[in-house]
Order: C-alpha cells, then structure tokens, then sequence
C-alpha cells in the first residue's frame, strides 16, 4: 500500500464529509475550496471511493457526496485502498525481488495493521476535540420568489383615453 499526496487529500476530504455528516450531501467544489485542493483532481478521487462504496453521490442541484454505507467503520486502511492503484502495487512487488523483501512486506503489512485501527469516526472526533466548528452552508432558494406585497392602487389625473386627453386639451386651451 502506497501513501501519497492523493491517499492524503482523500484522507482529508473525508474527515470532511465525517464532520459534516448531517444528511446534506456536501458538494465537491465546497471541499476543494475550504482545502485549496484542485476540483478537477477532487472529482478522480471521488470517484474511485464511490467505486469502493467508502461515499454515495446525489445528482442535481442541491446534490453531493455523503459518506457510503458503511459511515462508522471506514478505516484509513480502506480509504488509501480505495485510492492507490492495485496495478501499480503489483509491479512494485515484482520489483521487490530482493534480500530486503521480507522486510519491506513486514513493514507493509504493520502499516497496514495500524491504519486498520484508525476510523473516519475517530479523526473526525478528534478535529473537534481540537475546537473545530462545521459553518453550514447557506442553501440557495433558486427560483423561489417571495410573496410579493399588494401594492397600493394608483389615482393618476391624466386621462386614460385619446378623446379625454382631447377634452382636457380642449379644456385648458
């Protein structure tokens, strides 16, 4: 299992969902944004956590990304899983055939073993041991329209045809 600058922003971004976990799918664009993380980049990763069912997507306006199924027990371990390619582990161990090999697949699996024990639930917890506050995002009522006041009627003195304003021409001249 490779850790990199990818498994790290994944990481992030969900302990993002995890705070914000109200039901409301959070959009993309709101994460990328609060973690100066590339919108474009965000959408790949996005997209292989779906694939491993670690988030569920909503369409439309409105929608976004929700943390999976299994909300409580997503692990660090799942999550870097998710992300880093299958393909790419499999060449480097073809590499690996060297006297050190032992050694690297012990390390790896320990590592393993420890991200194992640690759960979206419990960094979420700890960010807000630390003090952090979720600022919900305003929701924009597109197309709503508030109910418009009556307004008062309008008396004008201007006459509301050609043969009155002919009267009142006639009249003052």
């Amino acid at each position: 299992m490779r850790l990199s600058t990818r498994g790290r922003f994944a990481i992030t971004a969900m302990i993002d969902l995890a705070l914000r976990e109200s039901g409301q799918p959070v959009p993309l664009q709101d994460i990328a944004l609060r973690h100066r993380i590339s919108l474009s980049y965000l959408e790949q990763v996005f997209a292989k956590l779906r694939q491993h069912g670690l988030v569920e997507s909503t369409r439309g306006p409105g929608g976004g990304y929700t943390l999976g199924f299994r909300g409580d027990g997503i692990s660090v371990a799942d999550i870097i899983g998710a992300i880093e390619d299958s393909e790419d582990n499999a060449a480097r161990r073809e590499q690996g055939e060297d006297m050190t090999k032992d050694l690297w697949a012990a390390l790896q699996s320990t590592i393993v073993a420890h991200m194992k024990t640690i759960t979206l639930k419990s960094l979420a917890a700890e960010q807000r041991a630390k003090g952090f506050q979720v600022q919900e995002r305003k929701t924009a009522k597109k197309g709503v329209l508030q109910k418009l006041k009556p307004l008062a009627p309008v008396r004008t003195n201007a006459p509301n045809s050609v043969f009155a304003l002919g009267q009142a021409l006639a009249l003052r001249g």
